[in-house]
Parts: C-alpha cells; structure tokens; sequence
C-alpha cells in the first residue's frame, strides 16, 4: 500500500504545542470518526499527551460542546452551563454513585 500524498511531514501536538513528525504522533477526529475521512481535517497529540487522555467514548459530547457555544463565551460560564446540562440530561453524580 502507497503512503498518502496528502501526509504533513510534520504536526503540531494540540495539547501541548510541540511540533513532531507525523509518525510520532495520533490523528485526532473530533467527531470521533476518525474512519470516515471524506472532507475532514485532523489535529494530532504526540504520543506522550495521547496516553494522558482519558480514551473511554465521548458520544454526544461534541454535539453538547457545540449546542453550548463552547468557544464563544468565558470559561466559567461555559463551565456552569456545561454542568447544568449534563446534569439536566444525565442526573448528577451522587446519582449515579448509588
């Protein structure tokens, strides 16, 4: 199999800045379809911070950051209103524990 012409030769690591060569790093779909790749542009993490992540499903989650306008507004805001909703849909976390 032929390498893609469209590879960078080198990314930028989104978590922490640093530059590597593509190899050295993971593809990142924030739609967390990373298969369909028709249209899409990625951003990638260096290894190092790609196993900090936490990798368990984030369905919804990126549907919820958008209906929240979650870069248009102070990060205290967004927070209070990302905890309302998640509470609102999902119950609280004491709920859960029981």
């Amino acid at each position: 199999m032929w390498p893609s012409r469209n590879r960078v030769g080198t990314v930028t690591c989104v978590a922490c800045g640093t530059e590597r060569p593509r190899d050295e790093a993971r593809e990142y779909d924030k739609h967390g379809d990373r298969w369909d790749r028709e249209d899409k542009t990625f951003e990638y993490f260096c290894k190092s911070c790609h196993r900090e992540l936490c990798h368990h499903p984030r369905t919804e989650l990126e549907a919820l950051l958008v209906e929240l306008d979650a870069d248009t507004q102070s990060q205290e805001a967004f927070l209070a209103r990302y905890l309302a909703a998640v509470e609102e849909r999902y119950g609280t976390l004491e709920e859960h524990e029981r």
